[in-house]
């Protein structure tokens, strides 16, 4: 079939239909099975061959045409387009890596963790482009493939890790535009305010097993830290003597040293894990939602809530508890309100005693929640 490729006629297309492009001789497209593919017919030394430029999305009829022009330069220099290779540093892929390079140092382990999965698993489909060719189509096609299999919070973190991979390549003179401009946030909902009740808490605590994951859910729930703090606990950054948790700048959200009394709850929790390596809980715990999921399995249908609800839960129950709110901050690893400013730094130590008095009081509360 002849006629103009554009958009809404490569989109009408059969399956194993094919349309050749009337203004350029060679440029075709074809549907196979759910995609439209563009591609270029040419002869060489006497032989007709195909080339497949890409698939309908990643490309769009004006991209796809400027290159099969681009190819048919070089079948007039008697070069075959199936034997060109582009260069990896050409490619959104090989300068992705350059990136990384720049950021391992700048970013936090955890953040640069984030980001480098951002760009090398869920930015997949434009590896093998070059920059150039990545429009705010690809872009917004590629997030929506992101939300799609992992929601709108993963799809709104990955945007931000490309747009500032174009904004670095931009500065080196790589692009001219950011193609991330202009494509949409996802909503991610209304703003989490879910805190646990005493029977939610009671309940979930009773099916909690002796595996790694259900002792990282008592300690979420005794000491209102954040799932990664916890989930990553090495030995080094547990004083049983002193009865310390003491979590370095690079592992809190703040970028501060966070030392963190321990109730005898918490005590008992690390006592009777073996000390066998250097993480707590046997590695860096990353099966957060697999694990999620098979213990909501035994709550017999609980009402929808997240591991950080019970970060908020801990504050809002030891504030109930009479807990002063700059205690709780403390607990939390908080800096605003009273513990702000240059204040903050010499108050800290001024704490620790109620802290760890707040974080008693609240173990021995919860205790009381299993037995009742």
């Amino acid at each position: 079939m002849l006629g103009k490729i554009t958009k809404a006629a490569v989109e009408r297309l059969g399956l194993n239909e094919m349309l050749w492009d009337q203004s350029l001789n060679g440029f075709g497209a074809r549907r196979q099975r759910k995609h439209v593919h563009y591609l270029l017919r040419y002869r060489l030394n006497g032989r007709q061959r195909f080339h497949s430029i890409g698939k309908h999305g990643m490309w769009t009829p004006d991209t796809a045409r400027t290159e099969a022009r681009r190819l048919l330069g070089l079948v007039a220099q008697k070069v075959d387009p199936a034997t060109e290779r582009v260069r990896p540093a050409e490619t959104f892929i090989g300068e992705v890596e350059r990136y990384l390079d720049r950021k391992r140092i700048a970013l936090k382990p955890r953040s640069f963790v984030e980001v480098e999965r951002h760009l090398r698993v869920n930015a997949k489909p434009l590896h093998n482009l070059r920059l150039a060719e990545i429009n705010r189509r690809t872009i917004a096609m590629t997030l929506a493939d992101v939300e799609q299999a992992s929601g709108p919070i993963t799809r709104n973190r990955v945007r931000s890790s490309i747009s500032a991979m174009f904004a670095w390549a931009i500065r080196e003179g790589l692009t001219e535009l950011n193609p991330v401009s202009g494509t949409g946030k996802a909503d991610q909902g209304p703003s989490r305010d879910r805190v646990l009740t005493q029977a939610e808490l009671a309940t979930l605590l009773k099916v909690l097993g002796d595996d790694p994951f259900s002792e990282i859910v008592r300690l979420l729930v005794l000491t209102g830290q954040r799932r990664q703090e916890i989930g990553g606990l090495r030995w080094t950054e547990v004083d049983l003597r002193q009865g310390l948790i003491c979590l370095p700048p690079a592992r809190t959200k703040n970028s501060r040293l966070h030392e963190l009394p321990i109730s005898n709850q918490v005590r008992a929790i690390l006592e009777r894990q073996p000390k066998n390596g250097e993480w707590v809980f046997g590695r860096e715990w990353s099966s957060w939602s697999h694990s999620k999921l098979a213990l909501d399995a035994k709550l017999n249908g609980m009402a929808d809530w997240h591991l950080h609800d019970l970060r908020r839960s801990a504050a809002t129950h030891m504030g109930e508890l009479g807990v002063l709110p700059h205690v709780i901050e403390t607990i939390l690893n908080h800096v605003s309100g009273h513990r702000a400013g240059v204040a903050g730094v010499y108050q800290r130590s001024k704490y620790q005693d109620q802290v760890k008095a707040a974080l008693q009081l609240y173990g021995d509360w919860i205790d009381r929640l299993t037995e009742g």
